[in-house]
């Protein structure tokens, strides 16, 4: 059982629609019914924002919104916090019903419960940096003495000490957007949204910002919605993936499953020139199945090795992961030494590689051994193995269906 279906989800969206119209309602019934985003442009002079949107987003995540242009996803995540109002739908937070909250629970909802970190940063020009990230506070009315406490707290977590007393604009792009973070983590909110957030940044900015986030979020454990239009960053951050075209949830998972199973073409048109090597960890395309020697003496993992039919196994002990041991060497060993303990000398010198690793980085190992290389998780306990052939058969399985041509992804 997968640690989210030990949960409930935090944000849950059922059938929601939204119609860019003055006759929404009427519109509504010609979608249900099947008319593409085109016909009811062309015959209404409406658009469809979004279609029959269902979501499950849990506590802890990073749920990745992405598409095209006009896909709508800049649209759905203000529907997150009803800045804007869908045409049906549910919209379940936390166990609350966003669509019924009056004018006064819906202000406080947005103040407590969600913060929002902007593309072009949203700061405030002549607030100092301090009175940028504690304006939430103030705003919940905290004592000026508290928000500032933990305003220079949330300073330091982000990286800029030293900096409180500056203004927004005698700062870089990246530390703008660093101010931005910490406003938003400093109102304390279960649950940060994210628009295009890194868009406005230098690559190199923007990856450090990444990092950040990422590192952040071992910590923090929030819940985050982040919207983007680049699946490299999709991938690299995200926990689930939704995409959508035209309004359309086309397809959802996790990073492995868009990357190694598209829905369709236009999914697959998208992730065709990923570089998948720096993209999967080990752990995605690993093989559990292997020899586990569990033996204290050489006579049992020699009946081990046999029983198994493999020409190679892993030593493992209450210690946890050993080495590999090949069936050849164990052969070689004198029945009368069947009694001994397995020691050093009979191992191969075969690195083991961590499960969370890129494949990038263990493609020279890979190369270097003959052998499939042991998987260990962050506990050190073996979890299974990678062969070349299995690191060949998914660098090399790349999509070759699509006949579409899809524009690069563009900012909304």
């Amino acid at each position: 059982m997968s640690l989210n279906e030990k949960k409930s989800p935090l944000i849950s969206i059922r059938n929601l629609y939204k119609i860019f119209g003055k006759n929404e309602k009427k519109v509504l019934e010609q979608v249900k019914a099947g008319k593409s985003k085109e016909a009811i442009l062309a015959e209404t002079g409406h658009t469809v924002g979004l279609a029959d949107i269902n979501l499950d987003i849990y506590p802890g995540e990073i749920f990745v919104i992405m598409g095209l242009s006009g896909s709508g996803k800049s649209t759905l995540i203000r529907h997150f916090n009803r800045l804007i109002d869908p045409t049906a739908g549910e919209i379940v937070v936390d166990g609350d019903d966003v669509m019924q909250l009056n004018a006064k629970d819906l202000q406080h909802f947005r103040r407590q419960k969600m913060a929002m970190v902007f593309q072009r940063f949203g700061l405030m020009p002549h607030r100092t940096v301090l009175q940028n990230i504690t304006y939430g506070l103030q705003v919940q009315g905290v004592a000026k003495k508290d928000r500032e406490e933990r305003g220079m707290e949330w300073l330091k977590t982000v990286g800029l000490d030293g900096y409180a007393k500056q203004y927004p604009g005698q700062l870089s792009g990246g530390q703008q957007q660093r101010v931005g973070l910490a406003r938003a983590l400093c109102t304390d909110a279960d649950i940060l949204l994210m628009d295009e957030a890194f868009s406005a940044l230098d690559p190199l900015i923007r990856s450090e910002m990444q990092d950040q986030l990422i590192e952040l979020q071992e910590k923090l454990h929030k819940t985050i919605i982040f919207i983007t239009h680049d699946l490299d960053e999709a991938l690299r951050i995200g926990d689930k993936i939704a995409i959508l075209r035209d309004g359309l949830l086309i397809q959802q998972g996790a990073p492995v499953d868009i990357l190694l199973n598209p829905a369709d073409d236009y999914v697959e048109a998208f992730v065709k020139d990923v570089n998948r090597a720096r993209a999967l960890t080990v752990e995605t395309v690993m093989q559990p199945q292997m020899c586990r020697i569990s033996s204290e003496n050489i006579g049992e993992a020699v009946a081990q090795m046999r029983r198994s039919k493999q020409d190679y196994g892993y030593v493992v002990n209450d210690d946890g992961y050993q080495g590999m041991i090949t069936q050849e060497t164990l052969e070689n060993v004198e029945k009368s030494d069947y009694e001994n303990a397995i020691t050093d000398e009979l191992f191969e010198d075969v690195p083991s590689v961590q499960s969370d690793a890129l494949l990038e980085s263990v493609i020279s190992d890979m190369l270097d051994n003959e052998h499939p290389l042991a998987v260990l998780n962050a506990e050190g306990e073996l979890e299974g193995h990678i062969s070349r052939s299995t690191l060949s058969d998914i660098l090399s399985d790349q999509p070759t269906k699509s006949d579409v041509e899809v524009k690069p992804l563009e900012k909304v």
